[in-house]
């Protein structure tokens, strides 16, 4: 086996090693592909949840289920929000300090206990509604968890040349869970009792959970991680077990040079304090990049995808009972865009795809707004442009996990994806409220037209930041986008 030795020790009390650069070396292999299966499945859990949710909202009202009021109804998706924010620093903060492999089964295993929860909800008691809302919340939490543990360890294992097109693709499969959910509720709500159908469709995602179990429960920790937190013979050992399964599927690894050595000095586990000194201080223009990206696409993602079916009933005179086949078109478009336009991320760069598709998206939104209050459009042609626009803003939203995931310090990664997701659900949360106030009966377009010109807005002002603050990072090893802080090195770290 042609891999690396161990670098030469570096100065008293630090670690010289050769780790990434063995890591980045490496070409695609099966290990890749288990290792995406396993942990991006988190993201087509999180579609799977929205959907279902939204599906069986109105079979919650009946008196044969619980009966629940609208505000009762609506207060799920608000509590499933609050759980998700909270799982994401929560776990965020301990996958940091206590690393990632142990959090894949943790996150998961709290997902799939409040989601097979909810299913036993009973019914006609304040009790009851309670316990629902208790299940909502910590199904939440391990989608949020998985959201900054699952990004951290897939950008620290995967090769640079791949990075950018693994973590746009993965975090788009968003759609792929949005079609499922979609399908089984709309099968599941037709085939079985009322009483009956929406619990079993709050199993789908168990189910799909159980099934990658074991492929997590195989997968080695972050070498990375371990390196930097001083677990040296660790690192090595996973190392090396991660390039005999490469070597396996028939490549051959070159030595790698030793002045592609990184040399730690490793430090007690850092925390949210550390980070908002990193945010603010260190990297502010990153910050700034980070958290513009994601309050942006959250936005207009919340602002459509929530009013979609609003649109469609009272614009377009579309029955509620059709409004899923509508769902599938646009969600096709979304999970298509990440998965087509993925490789240029890391080919073009980063910059031109980050800011061409939020520009591209905020330019088409505009178009389709005049043509939609000129009365041009019906619901078919209105959901293929949708369609259109959201191939391009759903790679460009993907981006923006990737963006938050590579600009920042290793030792605070996780954290540092947890609290641009936490902003970005915060905001995003207003577009809902915002839209559905313009949507009222769907008797005045203009007020409608207005909004989605705002929304067009809001992803170029993402296009522009985007082109000024974006990092070239594409091919380039996470050590060399960012230097850990535990980093030993005669050169100043780059800040900005």
């Amino acid at each position: 086996m042609a891999t690396a030795s161990p670098a030469p020790a570096g100065a008293a009390g630090s670690i010289r090693s050769l780790i990434p650069a063995r890591i980045d070396r490496l070409r695609w292999s099966p290990f890749h592909t288990r290792m995406i299966m396993a942990l991006g499945t988190a993201w087509i859990l999180d579609g799977l949840e929205i959907t279902i949710a939204g599906a069986v909202n109105p079979i919650l009202q009946e008196k044969a289920t619980l009966a629940m009021s609208s505000a009762q109804v609506g207060l799920i998706a608000t509590v499933y929000l609050i759980g998700e924010v909270v799982g994401a620093l929560v776990f965020g903060r301990i996958s940091d300090a206590l690393g990632r492999q142990k959090l894949f089964l943790v996150t998961l295993g709290v997902y799939l206990g409040g989601n097979a929860l909810t299913a036993f909800t009973w019914n006609g008691e304040t009790s009851g509604l309670v316990f629902l809302y208790l299940t909502r919340f910590i199904a939440g939490a391990g989608i949020g968890g998985e959201y900054a543990a699952i990004n951290s360890a897939i950008d620290e294992m995967m090769p640079a040349k791949y990075r950018g097109r693994v973590d746009i693709g993965v975090n788009g499969t968003y759609w792929a869970g949005a079609i499922l959910g979609t399908l089984g509720t709309y099968f599941l709500l037709n085939e079985l009792p009322l009483t009956w159908g929406w619990r079993a469709a709050f199993l789908i995602g168990p189910v799909i959970g159980i099934a990658i179990w074991g492929l997590r429960k195989h997968l080695p920790e972050s070498p990375r991680w371990l390196l930097m937190h001083g677990k040296e013979e660790e690192a090595e050992e996973n190392i090396a077990r991660i390039e005999r399964q490469v070597e396996e599927s028939g490549q051959q690894l070159a030595p790698v040079d030793d002045d592609r050595a990184i040399e730690v000095r490793p430090a007690p586990a850092q925390g949210y304090i550390t980070l908002t000194r990193v945010l603010f201080k260190t990297y502010p223009s990153r910050a700034t990049l980070a958290a513009t990206l994601m309050i942006t696409q959250s936005f207009l993602y919340n602002a459509i995808f929530f009013t979609y079916t609003l649109v469609l009933t009272k614009f377009y005179d579309v029955p509620a009972g059709s409004t899923p086949l509508y769902l599938i078109g646009f969600a096709l478009g979304n999970l298509a865009g990440p998965l087509l336009l993925g490789h240029l991320f890391d080919t073009l760069g980063r910059k031109k795809m980050i800011s061409g598709t939020y520009l591209l998206s905020g330019v088409l939104l505009a178009i389709t707004a005049v043509m939609f209050n000129a009365g041009i459009l019906n619901a078919v042609t209105q959901t293929i442009a949708w369609a259109i626009i959201f191939f391009f803003a759903s790679a460009g939203a993907s981006s923006g996990y990737l963006t938050a995931s590579e600009l920042f310090p290793m030792e605070i990664r996780a954290q540092a994806i947890a609290v641009f997701f936490a902003i970005a659900q915060l905001f995003g949360s207003l577009g809902p409220v915002f839209y559905g106030a313009l949507i009222g009966e769907g008797d005045d377009p203009g007020k409608l037209f207005i909004g989605y010109l705002i929304g067009a807005g809001v992803m170029v002002i993402g296009g522009i930041v985007a082109a000024v603050l974006a990092v070239d990072a594409e091919g380039k090893s996470l050590e060399d986008v960012t230097a850990p802080l535990s980093a030993v090195t005669s050169r100043p770290r780059a800040t900005g």
